[in-house]
């Protein structure tokens, strides 16, 4: 079992619409390394890539149009909260679009396709760095039947989103027939613990991945469930 190291990033600017994140990143983490992992928040990859609209906090008008309008369906709506499917097959809160570290009177909404824009900062980075790294966006998501929020992966690129373990044998020398790990998103909320909600810690080098998880990938082919394979839909 390898040891994994979990950094912080800090020293990342506030992030603008046309901002060259691989800049920025390349800037604040000097030290990257070949085989490391950089987690990146979906917050700086939206704000890079100018996917801030017009909309008060508390204008419900205004939210529950903004919600539709990056939905594909609605599939619940109680007590003021709406669950619903984006078009890149995400069932989240109110279409995963944040009003948290924006200003007041904009919102958030996550990237069009978040698989290109890790593949972005991760070529950006090897022309600039020469490191070949893999690169996360993460995000916060809730969990069905458990309290409490998680970050997850929303893209990926140079690591496989899953580890399939079937075919492998457990201690006891059975079959391993349903094991996928979900690696992407464990690193993420791995990630999530050093960069915290409101420090301002944009991105997190996770250190010490088997080698073996490093290969092209992506979120939306191998961890978005397809909705025939979905018994709660």
């Amino acid at each position: 079992m390898n040891e994994l190291r979990v950094l912080p990033v800090v020293g990342v600017p506030e992030v603008r619409p046309g901002d060259r994140l691989a800049e920025l990143l390349a800037v604040a983490a000097p030290d990257l390394r070949d085989g490391d992992v950089l987690v990146v928040t979906q917050k700086v990859v939206s704000k890079a890539e100018g996917r801030l609209v017009e909309c008060r906090d508390g204008d419900e008008g205004a939210r529950m149009a903004l919600v539709e309008s990056e939905s594909v369906r609605v599939l619940r709506r109680s007590a003021g909260r709406t669950i619903t499917e984006t078009h890149h097959g995400f069932v989240c809160a109110g279409a995963g679009i944040d009003f948290s570290n924006v200003p007041c009177d904009q919102a958030a909404l996550l990237p069009l396709d978040p698989d290109r824009s890790a593949r972005r900062i991760r070529d950006g980075l090897l022309a600039i760095t020469a490191k070949r790294v893999a690169v996360i966006i993460s995000d916060t998501f809730g969990r069905p039947w458990r309290r409490g929020l998680a970050d997850v992966a929303l893209g990926c690129a140079g690591i496989g989103a899953l580890l399939d373990l079937r075919g492998t044998t457990d201690e006891q020398g059975r079959v391993l027939h349903v094991t996928q790990v979900a690696v992407v998103d464990e690193l993420a909320s791995a990630a999530e613990l050093v960069m915290g909600k409101a420090a301002g810690v944009a991105a997190a080098i996770v250190r010490g991945v088997d080698p073996d998880w490093l290969r092209e990938s992506s979120v939306r082919a191998e961890i978005v469930r397809r909705p025939q394979e979905d018994l709660f839909r």
